[in-house]
Formats: structure tokens, C-alpha cells, sequence
């Protein structure tokens, strides 16, 4: 019995910790850019549903991005379709775009959003070219349908957003020119948390976040301003899979975002860890120190989470 009080005492601990964070974001937005094993690891997959879902129902307003390289390169494979990457993009042609489309629309999106409305009328899937969301120009004649975000226009997130849906975007884009593009999900996320005036965007990945040396763990970089994770670029320290998710966070930083995270997403649950605790997990990236100093107060009037430690397709 004994045993099972202190249990039960430490599951109220974990809740009273929470709700400062809880007050802090309710109402806000958060970005949440969906990535590495978790878009192919089923468990995983449903971990990450069951904290977005979490999420919802305790106030926030998350907004779902995803890509879905490694899904797309298997089935060009079995398509005997040819693979082929330049400067670390896809080299898309009319071909390879509908096998994009098929698979960032059709499968990955979909899947994401039946884990997610398992918990309940929850989500809705959405692509860059659904109500010209994502537009989009060619980045290179080289690449063919590789694109590049020329504008956002948010109305179909807020309409979701205002009738209660989680809204989860393919990056797919809409040209000028009627056909589709393939976007880079990193940059994608950290556009619409501009657009959307986002408190925060959060980078899901299969690392703990940034290191001053990758290959000694022990060097986990907790908190760093935009400037700095920068000079970690510059300082050809990064995996180049890190170099357009610090370039989205300076998308997102510069246009008055809030905080961005890169988080473990094979850590069960490291979204509400984020989010929820004191503690924190993964790296945050703020515009400037006084950004860092406002996250160690929830009570501040500003504060929106806790006191973070935290290619194209």
C-alpha cells in the first residue's frame, strides 16, 4: 500500500509541475515539424500521436508538418524508378513528383492523421496545394520540381485552427504554373510558424539535438542563442540532415517566433518533456539571450513553455 501511495504521489508531483506550463501555453500555437524514425516506426508513430493529442486537449494549438524522404525513395525503388540527389536535394522529375505526391499526401499524412483521431475528431490532413496553403517556385532547373516557399497564405490553418482541428501538413507545393513541388519540410515549418505568428517550432529528429562535438555525447548543447547555432554551421561541426533546421529556426526566430527545439523524437513522450516539465530535453535556439533569460520563468507574462534544455523528401 505504502508503495503504492508513493506511486500515486509521484504522479501528482509530475502533474503539479505541469501546470504552470500548462497555463503558459494555453492557447498558443506550436509548429512541430515531424520527422526521422518516428515517421517510419509505428510505435514511435503513435507515441508522438499520443503527446500531439495530449497537447490539444490540454490548450495548445499544434500544427503538424512532415515530410517523408525515406518512404519515397523505397517506393521509387520499387518502382525502378532512379534515385538521384544533388547538393543533398531530390532531383524530382514530372515522374518522381507523382510518386511525392503519392507518397508525402496519400500515405505519410494519412497514417499521422489516423494515429492522431484515434484519440477522438482530432485531425486533418493537408497538402501545400490545398487552398494554394504552400506556393512555390522551382529552386534550380537542375532539380526539376524541387521548390522553394515564395508565400503562406494561412487560411485553411485557421479555419481548422478556429473550429478545433489539429491541422497536419504534406509539403507539397503549389507553382505558379498549375504543376507541384517538393519542399523541404524543415523550411516549410519554420515558414508557417512565421505565418501563423507561432510561439514556438520544435524540429522532431533521431539525435538528442546540437553537440559542440557529435561524437562525444556528453557535449549536448541545452540552450543557445540563433548567432551561435549559426557559427556551429560556419564551423562545419553540423550533419548537413541539422543544416536546414537551423536554417528554419532563423526563419522562424528572426520573424519574432518565440523558441526552437530540436528534440530526440525516438525518446518516447519528448514532446510532452519539452513542453510539460521543468527539466526540459533536446536544444533551444532563441534570437537572443534575453529570449533565453524570459524561459526560466513561467510566471513571467510572456512565458509560453517550460524552462527549455532542451533534405527536401
Amino acid at each position: 500500500m505504502v508503495k503504492d501511495m508513493d506511486l500515486l504521489l509521484e504522479k501528482a508531483a509530475t502533474l503539479t509541475e505541469a501546470l504552470p506550463w500548462i497555463k503558459a501555453t494555453l492557447g498558443k500555437t506550436v509548429v512541430i515539424k515531424y520527422g526521422g524514425a518516428a515517421m517510419t516506426d509505428p510505435a514511435l508513430r503513435e507515441s508522438v500521436a499520443d503527446d500531439i493529442a495530449l497537447m490539444k486537449f490540454v490548450g495548445i494549438n499544434p500544427v503538424i508538418v512532415h515530410g517523408g524522404g525515406p518512404a519515397i525513395t523505397d517506393l521509387m525503388e520499387r518502382l525502378n524508378m532512379k534515385v538521384e540527389f544533388f547538393d543533398g536535394l531530390r532531383v524530382t522529375d514530372d515522374a518522381a513528383m507523382e510518386v511525392v505526391k503519392m507518397v508525402l499526401v496519400g500515405k505519410v499524412n494519412k497514417e499521422l492523421v489516423s494515429s492522431i483521431n484515434m484519440h477522438g475528431r482530432l485531425a486533418v490532413g493537408v497538402s501545400g496545394d490545398d487552398g494554394n496553403l504552400i506556393r512555390a517556385r522551382a529552386v534550380s532547373e537542375r532539380l526539376g520540381r524541387v521548390g522553394e516557399v515564395t508565400a503562406i497564405d494561412t487560411t485553411v490553418l485557421d479555419n481548422l485552427i478556429e473550429d478545433g482541428f489539429i491541422p497536419v501538413v504534406a509539403t507539397v507545393g503549389a507553382g505558379e504554373d498549375g504543376g507541384s513541388f517538393n519542399i523541404n519540410a524543415d523550411l516549410v515549418a519554420g515558414e508557417i510558424a512565421v505565418a501563423l505568428g507561432a510561439e514556438k517550432v520544435i524540429f522532431l529528429t533521431d539525435v538528442d539535438g546540437l553537440y559542440d562535438d557529435f561524437d562525444d555525447k556528453s557535449s549536448l548543447i541545452s540552450a543557445l542563442t540563433l548567432s551561435q547555432a549559426e557559427d556551429l554551421i560556419s564551423g562545419d561541426t553540423l550533419s548537413k540532415g541539422m543544416i536546414p533546421k537551423i536554417g528554419a529556426c532563423a526563419i522562424a526566430l528572426r520573424a519574432g517566433v518565440g523558441r526552437a527545439h530540436i528534440l530526440n523524437g525516438t525518446v518516447p513522450h519528448s514532446l510532452l518533456l519539452e513542453v510539460y516539465t521543468d527539466a526540459g530535453v533536446g536544444t533551444m535556439i532563441v534570437a537572443d539571450p534575453a529570449g533565453a533569460a524570459d524561459a526560466a520563468d513561467p510566471a513571467a507574462a510572456d512565458a509560453s513553455s517550460p524552462a527549455d534544455t532542451g533534405g527536401t523528401a
